[in-house]
């Protein structure tokens, strides 16, 4: 997929600590389509690559929007945005991609935490009222972002933390037929709460990696070693206990994707040509690991001795 150069047209402060990115074509080009859900391939002008919701309108194809939670304890993607990303900086994208899909169901409900509400913000307009509920917690109403494009959508309830505490999720799961469809995004504790409250169809994003001992925790410490052989690039290459196989595949293919190693973004999945991976990822759904066809490289392994990549 080519990477785009679009250009900051404005920049805006959402919330506190959120600032919202309006990008653009510079030659004033219809930017690729999208459907909620969707997140671009972000990289920043230091070359970082990170991943971010796209939270606007998908019939306007003028411009991206994003909004970017400054994380001052993270890998530095955000605070990078938050103080030297500014209108007419051109940034490099690739995408729309999109692993969260908005569903047919005969009824929706969403649960966002924090800036976990940018991907579901497109998801609410698209539906019509009556339709769908959202229930969005934050730490404050000041610190929660699009409250205003919200508060005038029937169907929305706000919860800020400081002033009237944590969602009710036995409330909001309690009673719904099993046939909603429950989207939630937001911090690893709140997917966690809805995970162990409701039974049907839930359909997650993370924007981080599980906490150690659950899914994508796998990493290459305590693992046997197996070969992997690149097909395409006719290579056979051995996978050591305590080495990841993304870092042995980029010993041969310097410039092959990634971004997270963290099993949640996507960016390095890969064709499963023969073999049984081992997957520790949080982006594939239970019958995409079953079916063995592709994996995330940078957390996944081998089940046995020998496994072929198309790559």
């Amino acid at each position: 997929m080519t990477t785009l150069r679009l250009t900051v047209r404005s920049v805006v402060r959402e919330a506190e600590g959120v600032l919202g990115l309006l990008l653009a074509d510079p030659a004033g080009a219809a930017l690729p389509p999208w459907e909620p859900g969707a997140h671009l391939e972000v990289t920043l002008p230091s070359g970082a690559v990170r991943h971010y919701s796209l939270c606007g309108d998908p019939a306007d194809r003028s411009t991206y929007r994003l909004g970017v939670l400054r994380e001052p304890a993270g890998r530095g993607g955000s605070e990078e945005v938050h103080t030297s990303v500014g209108e007419g900086t051109v940034l490099g994208v690739r995408g729309p991609f999109n692993r969260f899909p908005l569903v047919p169901a005969e009824r929706h409900l969403f649960i966002a935490g924090g800036i976990g509400i940018t991907p579901l913000l497109p998801m609410v307009r698209s539906l019509p009222p009556g339709s769908w509920s959202l229930l969005y917690g934050g730490r404050s109403l000041a610190a929660m972002a699009y409250r205003d494009e919200l508060a005038a959508l029937p169907g929305v309830t706000l919860v800020p933390q400081d002033t009237a505490g944590l969602p009710d999720l036995d409330a909001a799961l309690g009673g719904l037929p099993a046939s909603t469809a429950v989207y939630c995004c937001g911090p690893e504790g709140l997917l966690r709460a809805v995970e162990e409250r409701w039974p049907g169809p839930l359909h997650t994003e993370r924007f981080g990696a599980p906490p150690a001992g659950q899914e994508s925790s796998g990493g290459a410490e305590g693992f046997d070693g197996f070969d992997v052989e690149l097909r395409r690039s006719g290579r056979t290459l051995r996978v050591e206990p305590g080495r990841t196989l993304l870092d042995a595949v980029r010993e041969v293919l310097p410039g092959v994707a990634y971004s997270c190693e963290e099993g949640w973004c996507g960016t390095c999945e890969t064709k499963v040509l023969a073999g049984t991976p081992e997957h520790h990822d949080s982006v594939l759904g239970e019958e995409e690991k079953a079916s063995g066809t592709t994996m995330m490289i940078c957390v996944g392994r081998s089940r046995g001795a020998r496994l072929t990549l198309d790559l």
